[in-house]
């Protein structure tokens, strides 16, 4: 007990040693872009952020993962997800293990938090920003994957040696799944809202200094209390407070949401994120690329969130893309161009569960399309196109197409200057271009998200008609237009 009370005073001194020891200057960290708060502004520009990973708790797999990141970047991906969790074969724990076989919660094992500073040292030297989910559902309920579950976690009173079951008001089984509703789970009720279980509160405030005493001192980090949770958002709002408050004894800026577990994102269960700007300063909205929407309905619905905070703009991530099992992998893709061009501030496909093994780092699975070799070209093509556009003045502006169909055109416009429609399926789109705005002859280019490169491309007078028509007859095509 007295240890990580100790562990606790000592965070607050190391913090600025770290820092100076990075380099890193307050004034760098990651930010909402002034000129247009649906993004993000880092390294001196505004910035989508876009990525695709082959696990979640990318930390704890060392094995190629500076490879890996290299890999990313190179495809032109800038976004990582990162749990913090132990759920995969050669992950390790965040506690030590005593003689006899328990876990110690008064010592951390260094070799987890060694594997996690690594992780930041590398994303930071790569200008790769790492969205972090705290704590993780799935590792507190059933048992999933090798060793996700409440039976392998180090709080169940059966494996450590700090307390029992009597003693802590923990279960030693949880044999049901996280859902979208409050369970009875005393993990996520320790808080004095709630259970006041002062006794677990200790042990969870002590990881959490440990945790921010590697993350405050990187600038590339956004905070995410929860993966997909369904439990009491006093829970929640607690450990954001918390956060902040220690970012403020810093002097640093940080952003934090909270991930509801709903997949409808115009339900109650997100009102209380998006209605709360001041405690969650973005949103993440991934579960709407769940079974929440198809098509323009994937579209509209972040439109949709986006109205409801229009008063107060700020990010909208979309931190997992699913994979084919949520309708197929061709939606999958498409997902991905009607995130970027509903005007999220990112994108990322989701990690290819349940493959555990290093020598599937670049495989995908129903499960979601990693960073696997079309993934990659995704990423770069999206890249590629949206590098033509001058985001922070740039936003959705589908009301520019004359009588699209369901589904077959979306376009992020500069009015005047510059244009990108993205045509999920063949076809073709009438473009309602002001010509009084625009110089007499327009610069078109193609690309196809499989191609990772341009390919027709050419000049077009405006007195010709501004309807436009896929090269051939695949999915996934964007025309870029420009002013020059």
């Amino acid at each position: 007990m007295y240890r990580f009370i100790f562990l606790c005073l000592l965070s607050i001194f190391t913090f600025s040693v770290h820092a100076q020891k990075k380099g890193v200057n307050k004034q760098d960290y990651i930010d909402i872009d002034k000129v247009n708060p649906w993004y993000w502004h880092y390294q001196g520009k505004t910035l989508l952020l876009l990525g695709g990973t082959w696990q979640d708790n990318l930390f704890n797999h060392p094995q190629g993962l500076e490879d890996h990141l290299d890999v990313l970047a190179e495809a032109g991906g800038n976004y990582l997800r990162n749990t913090m969790s132990h759920r995969n074969v050669g992950n390790v724990f965040a506690y030590k293990k005593g003689d006899d076989g328990k876990f110690d919660l008064d010592q951390f094992n260094e070799e987890y938090w060694e594997r996690f500073e690594n992780f930041l040292r590398l994303t930071h030297e790569r200008g790769l920003v790492v969205q972090l989910e705290i704590w993780d559902p799935w590792d507190m309920y059933e048992d999933h994957q090798s060793f996700g579950g409440w039976s392998h976690h180090p709080y169940n009173p059966k494996n450590n040696s700090n307390y029992s079951a009597e003693s802590s008001g923990m279960p030693e089984e949880i044999n049901y799944p996280p859902t979208g509703k409050p369970s009875e789970h005393p993990f996520f009720k320790t808080i004095p809202e709630l259970g006041d279980n002062t006794l677990l509160l200790a042990y969870q405030k002590a990881y959490m200094d440990k945790l921010l005493e590697h993350t405050l001192a990187y600038p590339n980090i956004l905070y995410c209390v929860h993966n997909e949770i369904g439990e009491k958002v006093e829970f929640g709002d607690y450990w954001a407070d918390y956060i902040w408050t220690k970012a403020a004894k810093e002097e640093v800026k940080i952003h934090v949401t909270d991930m509801r577990r709903s997949e409808d994102v115009r339900s109650e269960d997100h009102a209380h994120i998006k209605n709360n700007p001041e405690r969650y300063s973005f949103l993440d909205i991934s579960q709407n690329n769940a079974y929440a929407g198809l098509g323009q309905q994937h579209y509209e619905n972040i439109l949709y969130i986006k109205s409801q905070i229009s008063d107060y703009p700020r990010p909208v991530n979309n931190n997992k893309n699913y994979g084919a099992a949520r309708h197929g992998e061709e939606e999958s893709v498409a997902r991905m161009g009607r995130i970027v061009f509903a005007g999220s501030a990112s994108a990322r496909f989701h990690r290819p569960h349940p493959l555990e093994d290093p020598s599937a780092m670049y495989e995908k699975s129903d499960y979601g399309l990693g960073l696997s070799p079309r993934a990659q070209k995704v990423i770069k093509s999206l890249r590629l196109a949206t590098d033509e556009l001058d985001l922070n003045q740039t936003h959705p502006r589908n009301d520019l197409l004359k009588d699209p169909k369901p589904n077959s055109a979306y376009l992020l416009a500069n009015t005047g200057i510059a244009y990108a429609c993205y045509f999920p399926v063949p076809g073709e789109a009438t473009l309602l271009l002001e010509k009084e705005e625009l110089k007499n002859t327009l610069t078109y280019q193609w690309i196809n998200l499989d191609d990772a490169e341009w390919s027709k491309n050419g000049t077009i007078s405006l007195d010709e008609k501004t309807t436009f028509k896929t090269p051939d007859d695949r999915n996934h095509w964007i025309l870029v237009l420009t002013s020059k």
